[in-house]
């Protein structure tokens, strides 16, 4: 068999992985070790995030003419990829998390909803809270108005109620005669 043909199934996967994905993710993996690569592969795979290690070249041809064929540039030296197809910030997120213990990892570039992110945005798109965060907090906000209104129309009625128990306390004045 040709080489070729050999690495046209690796395409072949990286073309099916990276066709619905919300975010693809590069990362420069050197220096990390086998216990770190093994509890961030664990980390990535809970968050259900595909997390892989492919030859720049294989890369590049499968990305060619896609929307993530901006991340070329960055396709230099050992490249891990980390690809979610649910939640568009989570690569980003529990990678830059996990590179404050360990300082060998280090994000190169991604693409997360189309948009192509260098170092810096990518940053900033790690400290995106998640989905169901998000979803919390604007459950959140949308019950709290409701919620103190419901504290302000209690509060009228019990001091209705009052008043009226204050009234029917007070001896009733009789007209003099």
């Amino acid at each position: 068999m040709a080489k070729v043909e050999l690495k046209q199934p690796i395409v072949q996967e990286i073309s099916e992985t990276i066709k619905d994905a919300q975010s693809v993710v590069v990362v420069d993996y050197s220096g990390l070790t086998v216990a770190e690569d093994t509890q961030l592969r664990k980390q990535l795979r809970e968050a259900g995030v595909t997390y892989k290690v492919y030859k720049n070249t294989l890369v590049k041809r499968a990305i060619e003419g896609t929307e993530f064929e901006g991340l070329n540039e960055s396709l230099e030296g050992p490249n891990a990829f980390a690809i979610s197809k649910d939640d568009a910030t989570a690569p980003a997120r529990i990678i830059a998390k996990f590179a404050k213990t360990a300082t060998a990892l280090e994000i190169k570039a991604g693409i997360v909803e189309g948009t192509l992110y260098d170092t810096e945005g990518m940053k900033a798109i790690s400290e995106i809270p998640g989905r169901e965060e998000l979803l919390s907090r604007l459950l959140g906000s949308l019950q709290s108005p409701i919620a103190n209104f419901a504290r302000v129309i209690k509060q009228i009625a019990e001091k209705g109620d009052a008043s009226d128990v204050a009234e029917e306390a007070a001896p009733a004045e009789t007209p003099a005669e």
